[in-house]
């Protein structure tokens, strides 16, 4: 019987996957290939959104767009998966490469507010600069990427990391800020 109920949740959790590739197609998103689309928030800017092949983005995954409408704001390449609650908030250009694993609650990001005195912050501009993820990159359960930075393939972010600035090839950095420490190979 157990067997059973989880091969209806799995169809019907597949079947609303389906529906939401189609839904998020029409309204303009890129998507090349099958995307696994969990319960997933694209609340505007869909044309500025590209999906790789085999994405797959899980429950409560925002992406959040704020610009004039050009392709590939974000882009999430081929093979990618992105846990829960995480969020994508671009204004300039986020890319993130293919094969990445992006623990729940990170949030990654290309601007910030400016903050000159004598102005009120919300009528301030969004400073900005292109953020890049390579292939085979792994950020940890909520860490944080912060505009203009740069990781390089293979680097690894630990959870809970606040990077902002670059990260090398193969790097795997901690802390807040995010620092470099060695890569081990444990035997476990």
């Amino acid at each position: 019987m157990r067997t059973l109920a989880l091969g209806w949740l799995r169809l019907s959790a597949g079947l609303a996957s389906r529906w939401r590739n189609v839904w998020f197609r029409q309204l303009g998103v890129k998507i090349e290939g099958y995307a696994w689309l969990r319960r997933v928030s694209i609340p505007r800017d869909f044309a500025s959104i590209t999906l790789g092949r085999g994405v797959m983005l899980d429950d409560h995954v925002v992406l959040l767009c704020t610009g004039d409408g050009r392709a590939d704001i974000i882009r999430i390449g081929e093979g990618t998966y992105i846990n829960r609650f995480s969020m994508i908030d671009a204004s300039i250009a986020i890319e993130i490469g293919r094969d990445c694993m992006i623990g729940p609650h990170c949030y990654l990001t290309d601007h910030d507010h400016g903050f000159a005195p004598g102005i009120l912050i919300k009528d301030q501009p969004l400073q900005g600069a292109p953020t890049r993820i390579g292939d085979n990159v792994w950020i940890g359960a909520g860490a944080i990427i912060l505009k203009g930075v740069t990781i390089g393939n293979g680097a690894v972010v630990a959870a809970g990391a606040v990077v902002s600035r670059p990260v090398a090839t193969g790097e795997v950095v901690v802390g807040v800020p995010a620092k470099a420490r060695e890569r081990r190979h444990d035997a476990n």
